[in-house]
């Protein structure tokens, strides 16, 4: 397991639709591996595949809670509903951090490392980060659902 560097905007990848995921291999498996570890060292909640350079549907997201990792190839979502606003940040755009709406419940479907068809329900925080990884799968940035971006004082009075 090894930490990859991550891709940073304006870089195109990031704003490309990835291609599905279609080997379950160990070479997946590596992958989702480094992921994690790329996305633990760089203190996020979430990583997709473009964020690391990779032109695929693969994500992760660990928000520390007790649903631990959650690995999705091929996320499709289900269902939305119900409305959240909060600061979202993103490792492809260090230190930028803005207000974005979206939907306060989500559920997914999508495949895990073996390629086992799952469905997956998320509310609040765990929703809004998994709408964030998806979104990034089909190249969809973050800034582009900006209400208004936040600077360091307000990030420090929501950290309290």
């Amino acid at each position: 397991m090894s930490v990859r560097k991550i891709v940073e905007y304006p870089a195109e990848i990031l704003e490309v639709p990835c291609k599905p995921v279609t080997q379950f291999d160990k070479k997946l498996v590596k992958i989702l591996n480094d992921m994690y570890d790329t996305m633990i060292e760089f203190d996020g909640v979430g990583l997709a595949a473009p964020q690391i350079g990779l032109d695929m549907q693969a994500a992760i997201v660990d928000i520390d809670d007790d649903n631990g990792t959650i690995e999705m190839m091929n996320p499709e979502i289900l269902e939305v509903s119900g409305e959240q606003t909060g600061p979202e940040g993103c490792l492809s755009f260090p230190n930028l951090f803005g207000e974005v709406s979206r939907p306060l419940y989500v559920k997914i479907k999508a495949q895990d490392r073996k390629g086992k068809f799952f469905t997956f329900e998320a509310e609040d925080f765990l929703a809004r980060a998994i709408l964030h990884e998806i979104d990034h799968l089909h190249g969809v940035l973050f800034t582009s659902k900006v209400i208004r971006y936040l600077d360091e004082e307000e990030l420090e009075g929501l950290e309290e």
